[in-house]
C-alpha cells in the first residue's frame, strides 16, 4: 500500500501543522535525488507482481463465511524466512490495510529473459500454498477482489461491532478491529482522511435493479446507529458505504517494471496509461458491495471515494477560503497528465498544480514535464506523519517525498530510484482487479509485461487525449463493460509522429484486444508478433500461448469476467429472491465455489475459457541466470 514508516503517529491537527514542512522538504529531497539519478542508464528489465489475499473462515454448520482477522498473526510466520535469509526466499510478505489481508510478492524480481514468464504462475501458486499451510481447517485463502458481505452484520471472525461514535472511521458498518493492527499507518490514514475531509467519506454504488428489488431502494440506516448524517449522504437507489475499509479492504493485482533510464520510464508511463481502462474492464471482479448486487463490475470508484480526503472547498461545494485549490479528483484516481514530450500534446484537461513548487523545480533544472507532474502530486497534504520522521537529512532520506508520492494512488505510478540502491527508474501499473486463480493472475501479469516490450520494440504510439482516458475509466467499470461498452483507443498505433492529431476512435474491448482485421491489429496479435522475434523454449511458448488464448477469450466473451461469473452464480442460486440481496447462505456457497476453483478442485470452463494446463516451472535454468548477469554487467560497462 505504500511507505511504511515506523514511529509515533501524529494526530490530524499536528499533521496539518507540518503539511508545508513535508512539502518543502519532500521537494528538496526529490531535487537532490533527481540530479543524482537523472543520467542513470543501462538498467536491465526487472519486474514483479503484487497480489493481495483474503483469509476467510467458514462456518459449515450455519453456512456462513466470515473474514478472519488473523493477517498480522500470519505475517509473523510468513516473514520468518525473509528475516533469516532475505536473498534466497521465494516470496516476500507485507501487511495490507485490513486485518484479514496479506500481500505477497516474488522473493526476487523477474528478469529480462523470456523464460521468466514461465515461472510467474508457479511462484503465485507457491505463495498461495504458503498461506494455506498456516490456516486452520475451516479457513481458506482467496485472491478475491471484494468480499461480498463486507460491512454486513457479523462479517468478521472473531465477532466485531462497528461504533459510529468512535474509532478511526466512525463507520456504521466497518469496525476498527478489521483495520490492520500491526502497523499504525492504516488507522492513522483512516482517521486523518475523515478529519481532513471534515466528515465521513461517502461512497454510493448504484444498486442492480432486479425484478423484486425495492424501487426506490432506500435503506433505513437508523438500525445501524445513524444520527441522520449518513442518511443525508446516502443516495436513493444506491448502496451506501462510509469507510476507507470498503475500498482499501479490496484486493488487487499490480505490476512494476524497471526501465533502462528515466526516458524509457516516461514512455512506458504514458503509453500504458490508455491501457488502464482496458485492463480494468478485462479483470472486472467486484459486482457485490455490502451484501447487494450492484450495477458496476469494478472496485475503482469505490476505492477512490474511500480515501477522498478533499474538503468541501476542495470539492467545489463551497468558495475557497481556507484551502488552496479546487481539486477535481480524489487522491486515488486516474492519471491526470502524460509525462513524455510526445504525451504532453495530449494533456487536454486543466491540470491543478502548485505553481511555486513547479517554478522551484524548474529553477533547479528539473525538466518541465516532470516538474509539472511532481507539482501536481504535491497539491495534496500529508495524511500520515510520524514524530520520529519530522526532521530528515534531505540529501540522504526520501521519506517526506514518498509520504506524498505514495498516497497519490493513481492508475499509474512513476517511481524514482531509492537512495543508495541498485534499483532503477520504475513504472507501476495499478488498475487490475485480482483474479480467483493463479493462472488468470499470471496471464494478466505476463500480458502487461509483454505489452511493455512490444511498446518499446515497435515504438508504438497508444496516446489519446487524457480526457478520453478519463471517459474510458468511467465506462469500463459499468456492468458487463467488457462486452457492452466502447472505449476510446488509438487506431494508428504504429505512427511515430508525436504531433499527429487525435486518432482515437471508440472500439469494443474485443476489438482492442483481438483486432479489427486490416483496420486495427489488436494487442494480442501484436504481442504474438513480438514473441515471433524471440527464441523461446517449448515450455515457455506453451505457457504464454495459453495466457494469450485466455485473454483473447475473455475479451471476446467466450470466457466470462470474474464479475460476470459471480453475478451469474448469485442470480441463479436457489436461495436468491431476485431482490439484489446476497444472503449469508449465497455468500457461503460462493466462497466454497471460488475456493475450489482457485485450488483446481472445481473445473470452471466458463471462467477460464477451457481447462488450461500450463508448463509453468519453479525456476529458470542456471545457465540462463548466468546470461542475465553477464548481460547486465555488459550494459553497465557500456555506460
Amino acid at each position: 500500500m505504500g511507505l511504511l514508516s515506523e514511529g509515533t503517529p501524529l494526530s490530524w491537527p499536528e499533521t496539518k501543522k507540518y503539511s508545508q514542512h513535508v512539502r518543502d522538504h519532500g521537494i528538496e529531497q526529490f531535487i537532490n535525488q533527481f540530479h543524482q539519478l537523472k543520467g542513470r542508464q543501462g538498467d536491465c528489465l526487472k519486474w514483479g507482481d503484487e497480489i493481495e489475499y483474503m483469509i476467510i473462515k467458514l462456518d459449515h454448520e450455519n453456512r456462513k463465511a466470515r473474514l478472519s482477522l488473523r493477517g498480522s498473526e500470519l505475517l509473523e510466520v510468513l516473514r520468518e524466512a525473509e528475516e533469516t535469509n532475505p536473498k534466497e526466499v521465494r516470496s516476500l510478505w507485507r501487511p495490507e490495510y485490513a486485518e484479514y489481508m496479506v500481500e505477497g510478492t516474488p522473493g526476487q524480481p523477474y528478469g529480462s529473459l523470456v523464460q521468466h514468464f514461465n515461472i510467474v504462475e508457479h511462484n503465485m501458486s507457491f505463495r498461495r500454498s504458503e498461506v494455506q499451510s498456516l490456516l486452520q481447517p475451516d479457513e481458506v485463502v482467496l485472491s478475491l477482489t471484494s468480499f461480498p458481505r463486507l460491512g454486513c452484520p457479523d462479517f468478521t471472525h472473531p465477532p466485531t461491532k462497528p461504533d459510529p461514535t468512535s474509532g478511526a472511521s466512525h463507520s456504521l458498518f466497518f469496525p476498527s478491529e478489521a483495520i490492520t493492527q500491526s502497523h499504525p499507518r492504516y488507522s492513522t490514514l483512516t482517521r486523518n482522511i475523515r478529519e481532513r475531509r471534515g466528515e465521513k467519506v461517502a461512497i454510493n454504488v448504484p444498486i442492480y435493479k432486479d425484478l423484486k428489488t425495492p424501487s426506490p431502494f432506500i435503506e433505513d440506516l437508523t438500525q445501524y446507529g445513524d444520527d441522520g448524517t449518513s442518511a443525508e449522504a446516502a443516495k436513493v437507489d444506491h448502496v451506501y458505504l462510509d469507510a476507507m475499509g470498503f475500498g482499501m479492504g479490496c484486493s488487487c493485482l499490480q505490476m512494476t517494471f524497471q526501465a533502462c533510464n528515466i526516458g524509457e520510464a516516461k514512455v512506458l508511463y504514458d503509453h500504458l496509461t490508455p491501457l488502464c481502462p482496458v485492463m480494468l474492464a478485462l479483470t472486472a471482479a467486484s459486482p457485490i458491495f455490502r451484501g447487494h448486487l450492484t450495477d458496476v463490475d469494478c472496485r475503482w470508484d469505490v476505492i477512490s471515494g474511500s480515501v477522498d480526503c478533499r474538503t468541501r472547498e476542495e470539492r467545489g461545494l463551497e468558495p475557497l477560503r481556507n484551502d488552496r485549490f479546487v481539486i477535481p479528483k480524489s487522491r486515488y484516481d486516474s492519471v491526470d497528465c502524460y509525462l513524455s514530450e510526445c504525451g504532453g500534446r495530449y494533456n487536454d484537461i486543466p491540470l491543478v498544480y502548485d505553481k511555486e513548487i513547479k517554478q522551484k523545480l524548474l529553477d533547479n533544472k528539473v525538466e518541465e514535464s516532470v516538474a509539472q507532474h511532481i507539482a501536481h502530486l504535491f497539491i495534496r497534504d500529508s495524511i500520515s506523519l510520524f514524530s520520529e520522521k519530522l526532521h530528515q537529512d534531505d540529501k540522504r532520506e526520501m521519506d517526506h517525498f514518498e509520504n506524498i508520492q505514495s498516497t497519490n494512488w493513481q492508475t499509474m505510478r512513476f517511481k524514482i530510484p531509492p537512495i543508495n540502491s541498485d534499483i532503477g527508474w520504475r513504472v507501476e501499473f495499478r488498475p487490475c482487479e485480482v483474479q480467483l486463480t493463479d493462472f488468470e493472475n499470471a496471464a494478466f501479469g505476463v500480458f502487461i509485461v509483454l505489452l511493455t516490450r512490444a511498446i518499446l520494440t515497435f515504438k508504438l504510439n497508444t496516446l489519446i487525449p487524457i480526457s478520453k482516458v478519463d471517459e474510458n475509466m468511467k465506462n469500463c467499470q459499468k456492468r458487463n463493460a467488457v462486452l457492452e461498452q466502447k472505449l476510446w483507443f488509438r487506431r494508428d498505433i504504429f505512427s511515430r509522429e508525436c504531433d499527429k492529431g487525435d486518432d482515437a476512435s471508440q472500439m469494443t474491448v474485443n476489438e482492442i484486444i483481438n483486432g479489427m482485421g486490416d483496420e486495427f491489429m489488436g494487442l494480442v496479435p501484436l504481442v504474438r508478433q513480438y514473441l515471433g522475434l524471440l527464441d523461446m523454449d517449448a515450455d515457455t511458448a506453451c505457457t504464454i500461448g495459453q495466457y494469450l488464448n485466455f485473454i483473447s477469450a475473455r475479451a471476446a466473451g467466450t470466457a466470462m469476467t470474474t464479475a460476470a461469473w459471480i453475478r451469474n452464480f448469485v442470480t441463479t442460486h436457489p436461495e436468491y429472491r431476485q431482490d439484489s440481496v446476497v444472503s449469508d447462505g449465497i455468500c457461503y456457497d460462493l466462497i466454497i465455489a471460488t475456493s475450489e476453483i482457485s485450488q483446481g478442485k472445481r473445473e470452471c470452463r466458463e471462467l477460464l475459457g477451457g481447462t488450461p494446463k500450463t508448463r509453468t516451472s519453479e525456476d529458470i535454468p542456471k545457465a540462463m541466470k548466468k546470461i542475465i548477469q553477464m548481460t547486465c554487467m555488459a550494459s553497465r560497462v557500456a555506460e
